[in-house]
This record gives C-alpha cells, sequence and structure tokens, in this order.
C-alpha cells in the first residue's frame, strides 16, 4: 500500500524531546515499513524515518527555530506538496487536525484524518457541520463524545513498540509527573499530592512559551519544597529510568485529556498510575489493576499505600495486551482499506455521471462541441471531465 503520512511541523518526527503526536507518526510511520509497505512522511527537515521518501518543507522543527514566526505559512507550503502528489498514494493519513479540509474537500484522494487535540471548544462545531464528509480517527471514544455527529471511521488507541520499554521489578520511592507545566496538567495538584503524603517528588516537564506566566505565577513558589524536583524537559532515552524507577506516575489532570500517552509509557514500564478520572482515563487505566482513578486530591493521597499491592508484571502484560505498536497499525490499515473503498465507490458514481452527461450531448447545437479537458480543481479527482465549449 503507498501511505502518506502528513506530521505537524512543531516538532521533528521523532521529537527530540516532548510531543506526542510526532512520536506516534513515528510509530505507526516505522511499523507500517516494517510490514512492507510503501511510506512518504510528510515532516520536518531534520526528522529520522525509516519511510521510502521523507518530503520536508521546513529545514527543522519549528519550535526550536527562532527565526520562525508565522509556522502555518509552512504548513501551507506542505499542504501543497501533498496535495501536488494525492493522486500518487493509495491513502493520505493527516495529523494536522483541521488545516487540510478545505484542499481535502476538492481532491479525491482516499484519506483519513486523526484527531489528536481536545475537541471540547464550541468554535470546532461549526467547522466540523461544514466538513461533515471528512472521515474522522479518534484516539478514544470518550474523544468522541462533543463531536458525536462527525463522520467517526473508528477510533485507534496509541500504541508504543514492545521493546522502547522494558518492566522494572521493583518500584522506587518517588512519584513521578511526565508532560508539559501548563494549568490543565495540574502539576500543581501533583505537588500538592506529594506533600500530603509526605513522598518526593519528580518533575519532567516541558513549559510553552503560553504557559511562562503560569509557571512563575503559581509553579514555581512551589518548587522550594524539600520534596520536590524538577529536572525538565527529558527524551526517550531518560524516560525509562524515570519511569520505571519511580514508585507512581501522577496524572493530576484538570481538562478532557484526549488519551495521555503518558500513560502506556508508564504502564510499558511496569508503573502504576494514579489519575483523576477525567477523559480517556476509564479506557486505559483499570481501576485498581493497573492503577488508581480517584476524584479529588485526598482520594489521591488515600490511594497511595494501595499501590505497593499493584502487580507491576500486569501493568505491563496490560500495555502488551492492549497498547502495542502492531497493534495500533492493524487498526489503522483496517481503516485504510475502507477508505480506499468508499473512495473507489464514489469515483464509480462520477465516472457513470459523466457518461450519462456524455450520451445526452448529442443533440448539442452543431456549432458547439463537448469538449474534456483537466480542471485543476477536479482533474486530479475524476481525470478528465466533460465541459461545453463554444466554437
Amino acid at each position: 500500500m503507498r501511505i502518506a503520512q502528513v506530521s505537524p511541523l512543531y516538532e521533528s518526527v521523532p521529537p527530540k524531546l516532548y510531543g506526542g503526536t510526532e512520536r506516534v507518526v513515528y510509530w505507526l510511520v516505522e511499523e507500517l515499513v516494517r510490514q512492507g509497505h510503501d511510506v512518504t512522511l510528510f515532516a520536518s527537515g531534520d526528522s529520522v524515518t525509516s519511510a521510502q521518501r521523507l518530503v520536508a518543507p521546513c529545514h527543522a522543527a519549528l519550535r526550536f527555530d527562532p527565526k520562525v514566526k508565522e509556522p502555518l505559512a509552512h504548513h501551507y507550503v506542505m499542504l501543497d506538496q501533498v496535495f501536488e502528489e494525492a493522486a500518487s498514494f493509495d491513502v493520505i493519513h493527516f495529523h494536522i487536525g483541521y488545516l487540510h479540509f478545505p484542499l481535502s474537500r476538492r481532491y479525491g484522494a482516499a484519506q483519513i484524518t486523526t484527531l489528536h487535540g481536545r475537541l471540547d471548544i464550541g468554535d470546532l462545531v461549526p467547522l466540523y457541520k461544514r466538513f461533515s464528509e471528512m472521515g474522522l480517527v479518534s484516539i478514544s471514544d470518550y474523544q468522541r463524545r462533543y463531536l458525536p455527529w462527525a463522520n467517526w471511521l473508528g477510533t485507534v488507541h496509541h500504541g508504543l513498540p514492545l521493546d522502547l520499554y522494558s518492566c522494572a521489578k521493583t518500584s522506587g520511592d518517588y512519584l513521578a509527573f511526565l508532560g508539559r507545566i501548563s494549568p490543565e496538567k495540574g502539576l500543581d495538584r501533583a505537588i500538592e499530592i506529594a506533600t500530603r503524603a509526605g513522598m518526593k517528588l519528580k518533575i519532567a516537564a516541558k513549559i510553552d512559551a503560553v504557559d511562562r506566566q503560569y509557571f512563575e505565577e503559581v509553579i514555581q513558589p512551589l518548587l522550594d519544597n524539600p520534596l520536590v524536583e524538577c529536572i525538565g524537559e527529558i527524551n526517550d532515552g531518560r524516560k525509562q529510568e524515570f519511569l520505571s524507577n519511580a514508585y507512581a506516575l501522577l496524572f493530576s489532570i484538570d481538562w478532557p485529556e484526549p488519551f495521555g500517552l503518558v500513560l502506556i509509557e508508564a504502564l510499558a514500564c511496569g508503573t502504576p498510575v494514579i489519575a483523576f478520572g477525567r477523559g480517556s482515563v476509564p479506557e486505559i487505566i483499570e481501576d485498581g489493576v493497573t492503577g488508581f482513578i480517584i476524584d479529588n486530591v485526598e482520594e489521591a493521597v488515600a490511594a497511595l499505600p494501595k499501590v505497593q499491592h499493584l502487580d507491576r508484571n500486569r501493568c505491563r502484560q496490560t500495555f502488551e495486551q492492549r497498547f502495542s505498536a502492531s497493534r495500533m497499525t492493524e487498526d489503522y490499515l483496517k481503516i485504510y482499506r475502507r477508505a480506499i473503498e468508499d473512495q473507489r465507490a464514489r469515483d464509480a458514481d462520477i465516472r457513470g455521471s459523466i457518461s450519462n452527461f456524455v450520451a445526452h450531448t448529442s443533440d448539442w447545437p452543431v456549432n458547439e462541441e463537448t469538449a474534456f479537458s483537466p480542471q485543476p480543481a477536479v482533474g486530479k479527482r475524476f481525470g478528465w471531465v466533460a465541459r461545453k465549449r463554444t466554437i
């Protein structure tokens, strides 16, 4: 199968440090190539991939380039590159939200869009209603509830390579927080949980420019506590030690989490999770088995002593059974095949309509003829289309 993967350009594939979507794209591409598919990756030029081709509209990840002032400009260059080659792919898989929708409507390539972000924003409703035909994939069933009427093709939970992390036999004595420092990630609550329990908390997180003020005003004063250690942003190579040596991962979110990649990273290391039960959490964490789902700080503190009774091997087994990269890839391949079949059916309907149109042109006046010409907006979609032209 000839597959195009279209990644955001803010991070490389895979990311050097933080970056969930680009990390998932990387694992998906690697598994598709391993299974023998022909993959073209559209991503930043510093990406490292086994794909047969890397098409890069920018030299490096936009987040790390201080010269970049208009990141969307680079994304639109990429979109033009994608649709310039659309006819050469069996399916195009977008991971860039809704940026491509207007162009997708005008080109008849089989395509799907995985939505990686939150959908509980009212401004999104008229957009997704306007483009209601777009085939969408959710990363959790919960994510769909804000747009239940959209054209959902399936839910595909994220997956990781089985050999990326290994299960630690014993736990450490500290709690771990991994992700972004932002209001919705609830680091302040994680610090409160740790200090109330009298346990060490290690924080591995990035700070986006938009969250800098929040960090300085809310979080930074809390870091003076001797129980709290902030080690900064870490890469995949450091996650094994950070997660596997932790007593538990604190997932203290305060927003409708679409998935939570760190949840399955922790499970892959055999580390139980204490998570606030919002968003996708109940789909990922099995309460009392791979962690505890709680509603407030008090419940989190009360759950901490119970963590020692959880089986770390069971956490790892759950990861292997439900969240492998091979399982994720097989789920996507099923959706690709469906999208390809649906596109072929639509193309057949269009060809039938064109044939009927041509068949009824025999009674046109002699000073007019039926001409066929390639149209830039639809020619790549349907081939040659009939057009009435005056001589």
